[in-house]
């Protein structure tokens, strides 16, 4: 199949499913088009049928705001038309999936047929898209859409509740590349953080509010009072500054360590011994799966589509959302004991083997050839 991938290049969790996506894709023998403004952040080699195609935004003094949305629209419609693609999956629903809908439309006045599929990721629908100047675009998007997935059951049920969407939205949930993803021999950087032995918990955000940081901060400083320990705080973003500031007023300076954005983010779970995940939203937890892949337990919050992956008192804890006292009691159970560290770690290891890409793969392979064969998805 000829597949286009349109995607948001950043390290963000649609941007880095859909890349691995294409370039698993691209490994089974597949032709991949990847079109972003961007090349995307995971996107590190090529081969002879994995492609990008740059949108290019034009700067007409004219527009206030760059008109990406009509720009992307040209693109596809260019690249659907000269590379004679299969196929269209977009990630994330604004703006993609309704500039692919554009480009369906136009590319049918010119007699050809290009099937649409949307896959929600979160934020497009938990937040962004229910602003209501966007609601009316995104309902009718994903239903004009012949497919739609969502990464969780949480995600795909507040679709239903906040848009009047009358297609079907099948569940395909995120994935790891095990390759990549699994515990690698990296004592020397262990040593280097921990050289007293102190326990090392680990978060890994784009430092947004809905990933409540100050929480992951707060639980480590319970945490410490009790069992030696280091908090590794992996990525950047707005609440970054505030995050710095909590840490010297509670005098953790020497016990935080701010590792900003790192792409070789498994070498640093590869080290850690808990994962800390207490965000007020999250339609999957992909952060989650990367650090149960390498091994490590996690203690999150119970929001959205967690519980669909954390299994409570099996690879790690859920906790309500603000519970301090919960997730730094949970904490300090599966890091007391070693015995039961080294078991949690173990069934976290074994759970992520769930979302192997070689499981999930074939899940999104059967769609682009329903949809290509104008099949109803079952």
């Amino acid at each position: 199949m000829k597949i286009g991938i349109v995607c948001y290049p950043t390290y963000g969790g649609s941007g880095v499913i859909a890349t691995e996506l294409g370039k698993a894709l691209a490994e089974r023998g597949h032709q991949v088009h990847f079109i972003s403004y961007k090349q995307p952040a995971r996107l590190d080699f090529f081969t002879n049928n994995l492609f990008y195609h740059e949108v290019y935004v034009s700067s007409y003094p004219l527009f206030d705001y760059p008109p990406y949305e009509t720009t992307l629209t040209s693109r596809l419609v260019d690249v659907v038309k000269f590379e004679k693609l299969d196929v269209l999956h977009v990630h994330y629903a604004i703006p993609h999936a309704s500039a692919a809908i554009f480009a369906k439309q136009i590319l049918a006045t010119e007699g050809i047929h290009i099937p649409i599929i949307t896959t929600l990721h979160g934020t497009d629908i938990t937040l962004v898209g229910k602003d209501a100047s966007f609601t009316p675009v995104v309902t009718y998007s994903l239903n004009m859409s012949d497919a739609i997935t969502s990464v969780s059951d949480s995600l795909k049920q507040d679709t239903y509740k906040h848009f009047k969407v009358t297609k079907e939205i099948k569940v395909i949930p995120n994935f790891i590349d095990f390759e990549r993803f699994s515990k690698k021999p990296r004592e020397h950087f262990r040593m280097a953080i921990s050289s007293q032995g102190e326990k090392l918990l680990v978060h890994t955000s784009n430092f947004r509010k809905v990933k409540r940081v100050e929480d992951v901060v707060k639980t480590f400083a319970k945490v410490v009072q009790h069992i030696p320990s280091k908090l590794l705080l992996v990525g950047d973003g707005p609440e970054r500054q505030q995050i710095e500031i909590l840490c010297r007023e509670l005098e953790l300076c020497d016990k935080i360590i701010f590792l900003g954005k790192q792409d070789p983010v498994e070498e640093i779970l590869s080290v850690c011994d808990l994962f800390l995940m207490p965000s007020e939203t999250e339609s999957f937890g992909l952060a989650a799966l990367e650090a149960m892949a390498c091994e490590v337990p996690v203690v999150s919050s119970n929001a959205g589509g967690i519980p669909e992956l954390n299994i409570n008192g099996v690879t790690g804890f859920l906790c309500n959302v603000g519970d301090l006292e919960c997730m730094a009691e949970k904490a300090l159970y599966i890091l007391s004991d070693e015995k039961r560290l080294l078991e949690f770690k173990h069934n976290a290891k074994k759970r992520a083997l769930e979302f192997h890409i070689d499981n999930i793969l074939p899940e999104y392979e059967k769609v682009y050839d329903m949809v290509i064969k104008n099949k109803k998805i079952s």
